[in-house]
């Protein structure tokens, strides 16, 4: 009997161990735990910190070589256009009747009264005062001033600028000026003048140092003088003056 008790008793005290021990596992696991926890955040924050400077520096590398690559691309292209443009220049000067002088734009007025460009060619090239200057799609102006290697050109948009004209459909002849801004201007056109929008105006050859035939532009407006007893007609010139790279000069 006093066995029975003894194991009664002792069944006893397991259960209420076992009982403090599952109410207590959790506290305990989390207090072990605890360091754990805290070292592993720890190292999580430090991995992060690597990774982000290592990171940082890939990056930095990766945009260098994307810097390097496009303008490497972008010298490409430039290269690739200049070709196109001279391989144009070269065709017109083969196919031209005219002696023709290829030349690079190397600078460009720097006031507010007047249209030049200088180029890379003057005197030892044979180039002279007065040579007229054109690119593939027509007329660019005219050297004024002359030097060894270097020549000034006016272009036709300076007020200076002036040239013998014909409108290529009707025959009608005037004469083209500059005006200082983006559009160039036809004179002394009679009333009865048979000029129209989109007509294509030529250098009639009338003037010297320039051949009969050059491509100035195209008629945007046609006005009638305050008199009324003349017309005018502003022309939009062939040439973009104010993306001039290389030019061709007429040699005599």
């Amino acid at each position: 009997m006093k066995k029975i008790f003894f194991l009664a008793g002792l069944l006893c005290v397991v259960l209420f161990i076992s009982s403090i021990s599952l109410s207590l596992r959790a506290p305990f696991l989390f207090g072990a735990k605890f360091p754990l926890i805290i070292i592993d955040t720890v190292t999580n924050e430090v991995k992060a910190l690597v990774f982000f400077h290592r990171n940082f520096y890939d990056n930095l590398q990766l945009r260098r070589e994307f810097d390097t690559l496009k303008s490497r691309l972008s010298q490409a292209n430039e290269a690739y256009l200049e070709n196109a443009r001279l391989k144009e220049l070269l065709a017109l000067k083969q196919n031209s009747p005219y002696r023709l002088v290829a030349a690079k734009v190397i600078g460009a007025s720097v006031d507010n009264w007047s249209s030049a460009i200088i180029i890379d060619k003057g005197r030892a090239q044979g180039i002279k005062r007065s040579s007229a200057v054109i690119t593939a799609l027509g007329l660019v102006g005219r050297v004024v001033d002359v030097q060894v290697s270097i020549s000034k050109v006016l272009l036709i948009n300076d007020p200076d600028f002036g040239v013998s004209a014909i409108v290529q459909r009707s025959r009608q002849q005037g004469l083209v000026t500059g005006t200082l801004g983006r559009l160039l201007a036809i004179k002394y056109l009679p009333a009865d003048a048979d000029i129209k929008i989109d007509d294509t105006v030529i250098t009639s050859g009338l003037t010297e140092a320039y051949p009969k035939g050059l491509n100035i532009g195209n008629v945007v407006e046609v006005h009638n003088e305050f008199s009324g007893l003349s017309r005018y007609a502003l022309i939009k010139p062939a040439v973009n003056l104010s993306s001039l790279e290389e030019v061709l000069v007429i040699v005599f």
